[in-house]
């Protein structure tokens, strides 16, 4: 009986210290890809919705093609005092306002066998309808397209090149790496030949927020 009596002590001290640990256990913890999940392992994002820092926590960051923008720094962030901010590691762009993020929208950058080069630049050419003079569709003599191929040095006897629209060009290198108007791969992959593509829904804006000069730094 007095056996008994102390292996039912026993237990009862087990559960409550089972109790208290459960209790004290955090509801959300931060999972092996540095985002909020709760006990279950479940996604959760601890801030306010519609805020910066709720569209960086979200699971899909960074890999969204959703644009943020911070519709107060956007409307007074001007050609004047504006600066863009490219990651290449993200493959995400931002539009800043000094220290502040106007807007972060998704891009493509060069891929592995073009990079676009890291360094700090200014935008030197705005073009609002610019089409590449290095890279394109090519036509045979008789308007076929010829796959395969996309260069001017490729076009056949009689035939045409037909450079790859980029519009609204901020030339960044004369060698011909710009930010533009271009397709960005749902897979989210950097893709093109060094230049940075950006959505059309959104690189009016920046075209507008910007000037000659504007600071341009690729990281």
């Amino acid at each position: 009986m007095k056996l008994t009596c102390k292996l039912f002590g026993i237990l009862v001290c087990l559960s409550a210290l089972l109790l208290a640990s459960c209790a004290n256990r955090p509801k959300y913890v931060v999972g092996p890809d540095g985002k909020m999940v709760d006990r279950d392992g479940n996604h959760y994002n601890p801030f306010e919705p519609g805020t910066y820092e709720h569209f960086r926590a979200e699971a899909d960051y960074p890999k969204t093609m959703k644009v943020w923008k911070n519709e107060g720094v956007l409307a007074r962030t001007s050609p004047e005092n504006s600066r863009i901010v490219i990651s290449r590691e993200m493959q995400r762009a931002f539009l800043m306002n000094g220290d502040e993020v106007a807007a972060d929208y998704p891009v493509s950058t060069g891929k592995p066998s073009r990079p676009t080069p890291a360094g700090d630049y200014q935008i030197l050419e705005k073009v609002v309808d610019k089409a590449s003079n290095a890279y394109g569709k090519v036509y045979d003599g008789e308007g076929n397209r010829v796959y395969g191929v996309e260069t001017p040095a490729d076009v056949p006897e009689g035939g045409k090149f037909v450079g790859a629209p980029m519009p609204f060009w901020m030339r960044l290198t004369w060698d011909g790496v710009g930010h533009h108007i271009g397709p960005i791969p749902s897979s989210r992959r950097a893709v093109s030949h060094a230049c940075i593509r950006g959505p059309r829904s959104f690189m009016p804006v920046v075209y507008r927020k910007t000037k000659l000069g504007t600071p341009v730094t690729v990281e």
